[in-house]
Parts: C-alpha cells; structure tokens; sequence
C-alpha cells in the first residue's frame, strides 16, 4: 500500500464525515470540524521509533499551537503497527511519551485501528466498528476540549452505549452501506 498522502486524508476525512459526525458517534467533532480545528497529519513511518518521533513532534506542535486554530490532531500512520494487538501495546508506549513531555493531563490519546476490537469482544462483532478507522490513528486530544465538552453534554457516560446501540441497530448490513 503506498497511497499519497491525500489519498489517506480523503479516505480518513470521509469516515469523519459519514461515521464520526453522520452516526453522531462523537458530538463533539462536528464543530472541530467545521470550524476546521482539526489537522491531519500523515506519518510515512515504517517502524515504531520513527512513529514515536512523529507522534513527539505533533504533540510538541499542538502544545504550540492556539487552540482557536488547532484543537486537535489526527495523527495516521498507515504504513506501520498494522496489527491491532501490536498497535493496543503501542498505545502504552504513547502514554509515556506523553509522560516525559511532561504533557500528559494536558493532552491525552485516543485511539482508533481498521481492526479495533474492544475486550471480551469477537474480531467481526458490530461494537467494534465505533472506533474502526480506515487507518491506524492516534487522536491527539486537549484536556481542556474534553473538559469542555463534558461540561456542555453532562451525560457523556452515554455516548458508548449509545454508540453501540447505533451500530447494532444498523447491523454490518447498514455499515457496508454507508460506505456505498
């Protein structure tokens, strides 16, 4: 696989578009979006140091940043930790990175994977297409947002089991053709 780097900005913008705000999985990213606070940014990392260099200099970035112009970042990086269970490990090793930053409670990573699977579920159960990405993704996210965000929807607790009851009423049939 080796698309360009708006290829995968397209393809990731569009699961955005049609999964994140059109399901409304997340409520909060539409007016990131729209207010165009979001960046993409493309890792062409092939192994995990250089993804951890990429990831420092995003992180270093959004701490520079206003929030006003950059609220938060998509950083993908299709060409590297492919596998889910590789990429979950990998999730701890950017938590520290966070950590000697001294960044972390001020930023903090979510995580999104083509083959996301949460705990105790099967590979192919619908639940796990609310964090399914056409690429591996690490969202950058500012403590302040979510802070915010909670603030302005109190029943945040909500939104997972209201993700899931979405993605089960639709079915893999209604996901495929969201997709056509």
């Amino acid at each position: 696989m080796n698309l360009s780097n708006d290829q995968i900005i397209q393809d990731t913008e569009r699961w955005l578009e049609k999964a994140v705000i059109g399901l409304n999985l997340c409520p909060f990213a539409k007016a990131v979006h729209v207010k165009k606070q979001l960046r993409y940014a493309v890792s062409d990392a092939r192994n995990i140091d250089v993804l951890i260099e990429t990831l420092i200099k995003e992180l270093e970035l959004l701490a520079e940043t206003d929030s006003a112009k950059i609220e938060m970042t998509l950083l993908i990086h299709p060409y590297v930790l492919g596998d889910f269970l590789a990429y979950n490990d990998f999730l701890e090793i950017a938590d520290s990175v966070l950590e000697e930053l001294n960044l972390d409670g001020i930023f903090q990573i979510a995580s999104f994977h083509p083959q996301y699977q949460f705990e105790g579920s099967q590979p192919d159960d619908i639940d796990n297409y609310t964090n399914r990405s056409p690429y591996p993704t690490l969202h950058l996210l500012r403590e302040d947002s979510i802070s915010k965000a909670v603030e302005a929807f109190p029943d945040a607790d909500v939104i997972v089991d209201r993700n899931i009851a979405t993605l089960r009423s639709m079915g893999h049939e209604g996901w495929k053709k969201l997709w056509v």
